[in-house]
Formats: C-alpha cells, structure tokens, sequence
C-alpha cells in the first residue's frame, strides 16, 4: 500500500469571482411552460403545432432560446384580435 497522497481534482462548488455564467442555448418544453404561465399539455400543442419554433431531437423537444425570444417579442408587438378561440378552447 502507497503512503503517497493521490491528487484529486478540485471541485469548486462557489463561482470564482468575476465569472460569467453561461446562459442555456436551449429551454425544455417544461422551461418555456413556466416562462409562459401556461400548463405543460398547452405548451406542447403549441410546440406541435409549430406556434413556438422548436426542434425535435431524438425524443425530445427543444426550443431555441434566441428563437424563443424572437417570436415572444413578434407576438407581443403586434396587435391582434383576440376571438378567445385559440387552439379550440373558448374563454
């Protein structure tokens, strides 16, 4: 048995100073259903209905951040009529 101590690597579990954190390239469906206050069912349907822009890869949906962000503020800076009647559901 060796009496040397092993090195391990150093785990640093508080940021360093001055560090920048790295924002996600991507949301999940479930990320975006909390950014929107909307259930996970509904944000699903607008995934597969193509109203938000997303990317199926492998079995899983992912939503683009800046692609996101982009379509958020088209929808927010147009006005339009409101019917209530939005993917089948009255109000």
């Amino acid at each position: 048995m060796s009496t040397t101590a092993r090195t391990s690597p150093v785990v640093r579990l508080v940021p360093r100073s001055g560090a920048t954190a790295v924002e996600p390239v991507t949301y999940t469906v479930r990320e975006v259903a909390k950014l929107l206050g909307i259930s996970l069912g509904s944000t699903y349907a607008l995934v597969r209905d193509g109203t938000i822009p997303a990317t199926r890869l492998g079995g899983r949906w992912l939503i683009p951040r800046t692609r996101f962000h982009a379509w958020l503020n088209g929808i927010t800076e147009q006005p339009t009529a409101a019917t209530g009647t939005e993917h089948g559901r009255r109000r």
